[in-house]
């Protein structure tokens, strides 16, 4: 809950607590536990609530609306905008009865492989504050790069030395290599190239330009040496 920036907890008639096994497990989101509300029942749990989602991983022979996370959490936030509302989870090992998913509003389902579709209960409350973190905009993915994009110039430079390589060591087979060039272009558009990659890239350009300068003059001198024994 905590990782997932949810803190208010409620826990129905726990069979321990407090309890140092959970102490130990919480490790730094012990104040969530030391800020837990402990209920004797569900109803108790739920005084106050405009609407609860309560979790299923089996279908019911009931009418309620089932969604999934991603479906379901968007409600959830407008529902919260005035009042509280809840993310009801069952046990371990059994989950809710149907006598307690009838106190909510709707019903979740975390989609899973059909012949193995158990998740254990921190699997589904993590998968259900994430969801709804997602659907808040508050898991913005993080930044893989601090590097700003290439400038306008820089990419343009990079172009220019790309066609007169690829010109120099004959690639082209053609008289017009525009089309190609645009491919190219397209190409290094989805990569958002950073200056330090342009760096790398121009500098495996200057290499290859030598290299193929050095072919070049080997071949010219063996061409000659060829010409001389004739």
């Amino acid at each position: 809950m905590k990782t997932m920036g949810l803190h208010h907890l409620y826990l129905v008639n726990p069979r321990h607590f407090p309890d140092a096994q959970a102490d130990a497990m919480a490790a730094r989101a012990d104040d969530v536990l030391r800020d837990a509300v402990v209920c004797s029942t569900i109803a108790e749990a739920l005084r106050g609530t405009v609407f609860t989602v309560a979790m299923t991983a089996r279908a019911r022979d009931i009418s309620i609306e089932v969604k999934s996370p991603r479906e379901a959490m968007p409600v959830v936030l407008q529902q919260a905008a005035t009042r509280p509302v809840a993310l009801l989870f069952g046990t371990e090992m059994s989950g809710l009865t149907n006598d307690e998913t009838g106190k909510a509003q709707m019903l979740v389902n975390i989609p899973a492989n059909p012949d193995f579709s158990s998740l254990n209960l921190a699997a589904a409350v993590q998968v259900m504050c994430y969801e709804l973190g997602i659907a808040a905009g508050i898991h913005v993915p993080v930044a893989t790069s601090m590097q700003p994009p290439a400038t306008h110039e820089q990419l343009e430079g990079y172009f220019e030395h790309l066609e007169r390589t690829l010109l120099e060591i004959g690639f082209f087979t053609t008289q017009n290599p525009s089309r190609l060039m645009q491919r190219l272009r397209r190409l290094y558009a989805r990569a958002r190239l950073e200056p330090e990659e342009i760096n790398v890239l121009r500098g495996i350009l200057s290499v290859t330009t030598e290299y193929n300068a050095r072919l070049r003059l080997r071949y010219m001198e063996e061409q000659q040496k060829e010409q001389e024994r004739t």
